[in-house]
């Protein structure tokens, strides 16, 4: 089928697009920047351009989307903007395309209210009570989508939870770089049990859901590996594929959250040039337990993720040059 890819020029946009590539689908990509994925189209631009929105999608059986504004720290509005107002967009356009299979990727933050999340499935988004301006307007997006859901346009949405693998710029790069320079902490020692998602797992488990549409449709799905492991275990995983020392240093997570409260306040009156070292948000997320049932998600969408935390920081490690500190 034709299938239209948004944020195809993202880490887990970029593999989902060449995913489907290599099914042997018709591959389309929309995004500000090229996609670098061999056998896809462009279309460059952004989804608050209604009319460019409208001629990405014409034609297309089949949508994922992918795009979004992903950020712990910027203006509202602008979230809302691209969340929201674009997912409304695209949604609009894919109903008159005559779009069959609609794959909105979420994430599990926005059924996340800060408490811990011991094998849970996938909650109803809460854009109420979601934490932070990107799980509020993902959550609301998620509702939007799933609120299109019908006999002609099957709506499914994934949540794939915390997605890494080589190549990625923000997760991977970003606990490399802090760990080399000694200001990556871990929270209450790295303790709390969390799900991830290897990128190739990810892709093929949202791709899964698009095949799946017509039997999945009207529902949401959290996506992971079904392997958790305690934070800092993953953490130190990482930075040892990485060649470097893992974080050795710990601090209680009440004073990680005000430490994370006060940041935020400072970032909003002056934003740095990179995201800031710890919010409220990430805090809780490095402190208290996240992993989730996968039941559910693995028969439904007839999908078993194939490489292993094991074998993924393996990959990761080869990335690297396979430099691993003794």
């Amino acid at each position: 089928m034709i299938v239209l890819v948004t944020g195809a020029s993202g880490f887990l946009g970029r593999a989902v697009a060449a995913e489907l590539v290599g099914a042997g689908h018709e591959v389309r990509t929309m995004q500000r920047r090229p996609s670098r994925v061999t056998g896809a189209t462009d279309v460059l631009g952004s989804l608050t351009d209604d009319d460019l929105v409208a001629r990405a999608v014409d034609g297309a059986e089949g949508v994922v989307h992918l795009a979004a504004k992903v950020s712990l720290a910027g203006a509202p509005r602008e979230f809302t903007a691209v969340n929201v107002d674009g997912t409304r967009s695209l949604l609009d356009a894919a109903e008159r395309a005559g779009v069959t299979r609609f794959v909105q990727v979420s994430s599990p933050s926005v059924a996340h209210t800060g408490s811990a999340i011991a094998g849970a499935g996938a909650d109803p988004a809460d854009p109420v009570r979601a934490r932070g301006d990107y799980a509020r307007t993902k959550a609301e997006a998620e509702l939007l989508s799933l609120a299109r859901d019908s006999t002609a346009m099957h709506v499914v949405a994934v949540r794939p939870h915390l997605v890494w693998g080589p190549g990625d710029t923000q997760l991977v790069d970003r606990i490399v770089d802090r760990a080399r320079r000694g200001r990556l902490p871990l929270l209450n020692g790295g303790t709390a049990l969390i799900d991830s998602t290897y990128v190739d797992n990810a892709a093929s488990g949202i791709v899964a859901a698009l095949h799946r549409a017509h039997d999945a449709h009207g529902r949401a799905f959290v996506l992971t590996n079904g392997e958790p492991r305690p934070v800092g275990d993953l953490l130190a995983g990482i930075c040892l594929a990485a060649g470097v020392r893992p974080p050795r240093w710990s601090v209680p997570a009440g004073l990680g959250r005000a430490a994370g409260s006060l940041i935020e306040r400072a970032w909003a009156l002056r934003p740095g040039a990179d995201e800031p070292p710890m919010t409220r948000f990430l805090a809780e997320q490095l402190s208290t337990a996240h992993w989730f049932d996968q039941t559910e998600t693995r028969r439904a969408l007839a999908w078993t993720p194939e490489v292993s935390i094991g074998e993924g920081l393996r990959r990761l490690a080869a990335s690297y040059g396979g430099t691993r500190r003794a």
